[in-house]
């Protein structure tokens, strides 16, 4: 106590306040400058083309949605046994080539029909039922030993994983991309010039409800709470009667079961498969969870919103770098963000105890 006191009445407290008052200031005036740049851009674009503008930002929305639910898979895993689980992008891939091969291979639905529909609803809960089948047996026999190794054994053990899971794709699906015809509806409700097509409504009519069912057994129901105390201190879980094997290899359920439906509309929307998919969408999604800040919900979908609003409106406006860029504009602003907030833009800056 002694200690604490005279160590708060020196100096040098004072002068990490100062630093710490000024890095702040610093923040202040760096995001006012990137949001006053990127108000003037989008107030620019907006002026020129109204409707160019509203269709960017629609597909946009639209490819946010999907990549919020793979940033779900990264950040709930990550906010309870702090893993960066590489391979969830691939268990994505590997639900996109079940749902492909499901609908239109093996009950051979080619078309929209209200049959096909049917078969599309089925499906959904078939893919998430073997992509979070897929998860919780990669934790069992993967991760589940590591738990109390040091943090590099998991994390080359997840990529170890992402290989193979690439190898399971790579045999199933072939060396090259296939291209595969949706069921959904199309045609699109035309709005003054802007289309709105029945495929994205139906996007948003799947993901949205998932999230809030996420959000619903993370924030009220008993295995939520167990979820919440185990991520907060596993030993103390156990104390208190919490079966953390069980909550942790549920928390792996549900990550895996939004990868596969995100699989699902990836192929149903975009209508390709491909190997190394997981790669390319996988490192976008986990862009998105450390951009909202990792470990958070809220969080993860907020980066994957704003992620898949820059790019559309990057590769759609008139006034922007365009589709080559894409990847390098969302990369330059992550880094900006992570320069000026380390922990994410909804995440807590925690000081580790040593």
């Amino acid at each position: 106590m002694a200690t604490a006191i005279s160590t708060a009445k020196s100096g040098k407290v004072h002068s990490i306040s100062r630093s710490e008052a000024r890095r702040r200031v610093a923040e202040r005036i760096a995001a006012v400058l990137f949001s006053t740049l990127g108000a003037i851009w989008l107030g620019a674009n907006l002026i020129k083309s109204p409707a160019q503008f509203f269709q960017a930002a629609i597909g946009g929305l639209s490819n946010g949605a999907l990549y919020a639910l793979i940033a779900l898979g990264y950040t709930i895993v990550y906010g309870i046994i702090e893993l960066i689980n590489f391979a969830h992008g691939d268990l994505f891939m590997l639900g996109g080539v079940f749902s492909a091969y499901f609908i239109s291979v093996w009950f051979g639905q080619t078309k929209s029909s209200p049959k096909a529909w049917l078969i599309f609803v089925v499906c959904l809960f078939l893919v998430m039922a073997f992509t979070a089948s897929i998860n919780v047996a990669i934790e069992r026999f993967a991760y589940r030993r590591l738990r109390r190794a040091p943090k590099l054994a998991p994390l080359i053990t997840a990529v170890g994983m992402s290989f193979i899971l690439q190898f399971v794709g790579l045999t199933w699906n072939g060396s090259g991309p296939k291209n595969w015809n949706s069921v959904l509806p199309g045609g699109a409700i035309d709005i003054s010039g802007v289309k709105i097509y029945y495929v994205t409504l139906i996007l948003f009519a799947v993901t949205i409800p998932l999230l809030l069912l996420l959000t619903f057994i993370v924030s009220k129901t008993r295995q939520g709470k167990a979820m919440r105390a185990t991520a907060q201190d596993q030993d103390a879980a156990r104390l208190m009667g919490i079966d953390v094997n069980r909550t942790i290899s549920f928390t792996f359920a549900i990550g895996g079961a939004l990868a596969g439906a995100a699989g699902l509309l990836y192929v149903e929307t975009i209508g390709t498969t491909s190997y190394n998919l997981g790669y390319q969408l996988g490192l976008i999604a986990f862009t998105s969870a450390v951009l909202g800040g990792i470990g958070n919900l809220s969080g993860a979908v907020l980066g994957a919103v704003l992620i898949g609003l820059i790019q559309g409106l990057n590769d759609g406006l008139p006034i922007g770098l365009g589709q080559q860029w894409s990847q390098t504009v969302v990369f330059s602003i992550l880094i900006m963000l992570m320069v000026f907030k380390p922990a994410g833009i909804l995440g807590k800056q925690v000081i580790e105890k040593v």
